[in-house]
């Protein structure tokens, strides 16, 4: 079964629901995925995800698209970083306290996720234009998939996870570990806080809780359950992570805070007792140019697992802090095979990558990848969850 998506960009109520607005969003890319949105004070969303063949190849590059105040169009992608030697994926946005807008990314070496390094663009206007490209962090095996938080002390934290291989073998993320970037300067310069048994819990989503505490999310490599940590401290440490009873599929998830306390997420409601075959790795369609290297064989201890189902894509709201999750709705429904990440004989069907935020007005803007051909943006409101319970 294929399924060519219509990417006009065109804002649509859906014909099930009119209080639900989705959109495609435009490219010209075969494959579209990972998508990160923010609503700017201007009024007008922005959203940023990587685009090109295939991920992993080196023509995978950072796209942005602009939905503009009354506009009911999403403007046509614009290309945001072109490096023709490395694949440049998750892309995130941030919005700085001074109003200076970043765009951070990582940037590896084909499908070795060991080799990658962290990129930063910066803007003055919004988004509408970009200073030259840097590097943010240049440890090699250092990925971001999540925002930074900005402290009550004026610190910046950014998630991150390293992706470690051994000597002679290729990474398939049997070994990640998630770790708190900080900086008291504004981004110039970061020190580590590592997350304490944090092994397998990568794609860290912090976000605030209403008692002043944070707590973090994590996708799970053993694609068993979101799990989440707690820190009491402003970032600086962080207690052990252990499993919520949502279902993680080894693939992202995002929360965030909405105005009222809530916690509004995201995610698949699906693990691997779901899956019903198991790729290799991620990367085990392409050729990652590294011959030397062997895929690392498990004698003891758990193995990343790739291939569940990636579907449905559901959307859920916690009153108590993330203890409990009572209200859930699915956004969309399928079999979410991704066995395969072939985009251009249209062989993938899963939704995954979410990003959501709450809009000054309370909505909620949700973006994701449909079949890793486009990113679908949908807009609702929270009571929409809750409607059916």
């Amino acid at each position: 079964m294929t399924v060519t998506v219509n990417r006009d960009g065109m804002l649509r109520k859906l014909e099930q629901d009119e209080r639900v607005v989705i959109a495609m969003l435009p490219s010209e890319c075969p494959q579209n995925h990972a998508a990160n949105i923010m609503p700017l004070p201007d009024g007008s969303l922005m959203c940023v995800w990587f685009g090109g063949t295939q991920e992993g190849i080196a023509d995978i590059s950072i796209w942005s698209s602009r939905l503009r105040p009354g506009s009911e169009r999403w403007s046509q992608a614009v290309k945001l970083s072109d490096d023709p030697g490395r694949s440049e994926q998750n892309p995130v946005l941030f919005l700085a306290p001074d109003n200076v807008l970043w765009l951070l990314w990582t940037a590896q070496i084909s499908g070795n996720q060991d080799t990658a390094i962290v990129r930063y663009r910066q803007s003055h206007d919004l988004g509408e234009s970009w200073g030259e490209t840097g590097t943010l962090l240049d440890k090699p095996g250092t990925f971001i998939r999540q925002p930074i938080m900005v402290m009550d002390n004026g610190n910046w934290l950014l998630p991150v996870f390293y992706c470690r291989t051994r000597t002679g073998e290729k990474w398939v993320g049997n070994d990640d570990i998630s770790a708190v970037k900080i900086s008291s300067d504004r981004g110039k310069t970061w020190r580590d806080v590592e997350v304490p048994q944090s092994l397998g819990c990568v794609h860290m989503n912090i976000t605030p809780l209403l008692d002043g505490s944070l707590i973090a999310l994590y996708r799970s490599r053993w694609a068993d359950n979101i799990w989440y940590s707690t820190s009491t401290d402003m970032g600086e440490s962080w207690s052990a992570p252990q499993p919520t009873t949502l279902p993680n599929n080894n693939s992202s998830i995002q929360v965030t805070t909405l105005d009222d306390g809530r916690l509004a997420l995201v995610f698949n409601a699906m693990n691997a007792t779901g899956a019903s075959e198991r790729r290799t790795s991620l990367y085990d369609e392409i050729d990652d140019g590294d011959d030397d290297r062997i895929q690392p064989v498990v004698t003891s201890g758990r193995s990343a697992f790739w291939g569940a189902p990636r579907a449905p894509m559901t959307i859920a709201l916690s009153a108590d802090g993330g203890k409990t999750w009572p209200w859930q709705r699915n956004l969309d429904e399928g079999d979410g095979y991704c066995m395969t990440n072939n985009s251009q004989e249209k062989l993938n069907r899963e939704f995954s990558y979410p990003s959501i935020k709450q809009g000054a007005d309370g909505q909620l803007h949700i973006a994701y990848t449909y079949f890793r051909q486009a990113i679908k943006y949908v807009r609702l409101t929270p009571e929409w969850i809750q409607e059916d319970h």
